[in-house]
Order: C-alpha cells, then structure tokens, then sequence
C-alpha cells in the first residue's frame, strides 16, 4: 500500500507512479491512468467546485420515509474542502453538509434547522428508522462529495491506494483500486473500491455504508459527459451486493441523473 502524494510530469502535470521492480522501470498504476482519463489533475486543480442538477430516487428513501425528496435538487460539491450544498428549487431551502455540521437555511441564509456532530444521529438506527431532513443531507453529503470528487480525490494526501486483483465483466478487465480514506474525510466507509475500465473511466465503485450498519452498495458509472475538460459519469445506479461482490438485482437502492453540470 502507498500513500497517494505523487511525482507529477512535467509535460502535462498527471502523475507519474514508480514501480518497485528493476532499476528504471515504470508502469502505469490504475490511479494514474483514471486521473489522466477523467481530465487530468492540471485541469482538475483549477475547479473550486462542481455543480450539479440532479434527480436522486431509489428505494432507500422510500423505506427511510423520504420518497422523492431529492428528485429534482441543486448540489454544489466544493473540491477543496469536504462541504456540499442541496438547493431544493421552488422550496426556498437549502442543506450545507460539512461533516461536523449540516444546516438546513432558506435561500436567503435564514436557519430552519441544524445539527452538530450529525454522524452520531445514525447510531442505534435499524433498516426501517425514519430518517429527517438532515438524516438526508448528511447521507446525500458525503456520498455526492466523494462521488463528484472521484477519482481527483484519491491524489490527497492522506488517502492510501494499493491496487488489487482485476475483474472480468462483460468481456471487460477491471483494474480495482482499494482506497483508504484519511480519518478526517466522512465517506461511506474508510475503505472502498474504484474499478476502472481499459479507458481509465470509472466503471463501478464498491463499498458498505457505515451509517447504514454497514449495507452494501454497487454504484455503476456511465453516461460519461465532457464538461470543460472534465470527464463526469451523468449516470449512477447503486444496488446492495452479496458474498464476493454479486449483484442483487432488486430492489434499485439509488437512481442517480445529472442535467446541467458546471465547473466553477
């Protein structure tokens, strides 16, 4: 496992990993080639955030009470900071997720609600516990910030990357990259996995979701769209998995469509 701080090349600013084996060899490592695939980090490094329309539906919130709360949002994920702003169209409302506080406010900035320390809301919570808004926020928070941030955030520091077996699916090689989070970024869960197609594009993203007692999720990447040079799967479907990673079809746990996008 290594750290993921980086040798950049000089020529185009991605990052050159060396490989352990004889003197003066490289190759290429699967982070590599998916920052260089999704826009390459000298473009990345130059966003201040990403925003995004969006439809977010799926079963999970209708067993958590919320049905179609998300369907038609405004997210605007920070790159440089772990904060992600919900604006609710026509509600004159808004949620701000930072991980050791979420505020729901009117547009104009006037608090409707907040809570300190929300992760700690989730403790002692079953599959059916009903959920508030800021139960929402915060789940929408760090799912949609690592989402929108991927792969670009696994160059931080403090993010640990080691790559693991490939996969075959559907004819394709999937080259699979552990990440460890850092104990200070919110995610689903501290350890999850990227795989990445031949192009480099991300393909599909594994993980379980601590705040969920540790449900299993398979989020599928596609639709992928330039934006001003970045390169953003407009398309997510996340569903629960089984044993080593087998698909359970039923129910789709999250449906998630992107419209407009803008880097800022």
């Amino acid at each position: 496992m290594k750290a993921a701080t980086m040798v950049l090349d000089p020529k185009d600013g991605l990052p050159i990993e060396q490989a352990t084996g004889a003197k003066g060899s490289a190759h290429t490592e699967p982070l590599d080639l998916a920052v260089k695939a999704h826009g390459g980090l000298n473009r990345w490094n130059k966003v201040k955030a990403i925003k995004v329309a969006a439809s977010i539906t799926g079963a999970i919130w209708f067993v958590k009470g919320k049905g179609d709360v998300l369907k038609s949002v405004v997210l605007t994920a920070d790159t440089r900071e772990e904060r992600l702003t919900v604006d609710f169209p026509g509600q004159n409302k808004r949620a701000v997720f930072e991980p050791s506080r979420i505020v729901i406010e009117t547009a104009g900035g006037t608090l409707i609600d907040a809570r300190d320390n929300p992760e700690a809301s989730f403790e002692g919570q079953e599959r059916e516990t009903p959920w508030d808004d800021i139960h929402v926020a915060y789940f929408v928070g760090e799912a949609l910030w690592t989402y929108l941030n991927t792969p670009f955030l696994y160059t931080r520091d403090g993010f640990l990357t080691e790559e693991i077996s490939s996969i075959q699916v559907e004819g394709e090689t999937w080259r699979r990259l552990k990440v460890t989070f850092p104990d200070n970024v919110k995610s689903h869960s501290k350890e999850q996995i990227s795989c990445f197609g031949p192009d480099g594009l991300l393909r599909r993203h594994d993980y379980t979701v601590d705040i969920l007692g540790g449900a299993t999720g398979l989020n599928y990447a596609s639709d992928y769209r330039d934006v001003d040079g970045i390169i953003v799967p407009t398309q997510r479907r996340v569903y629960a998995y089984e044993g080593d990673y087998q698909l359970v079809k039923e129910p789709l746990l999250v449906a998630i469509d992107m419209g407009e996008i803008t880097l800022l």
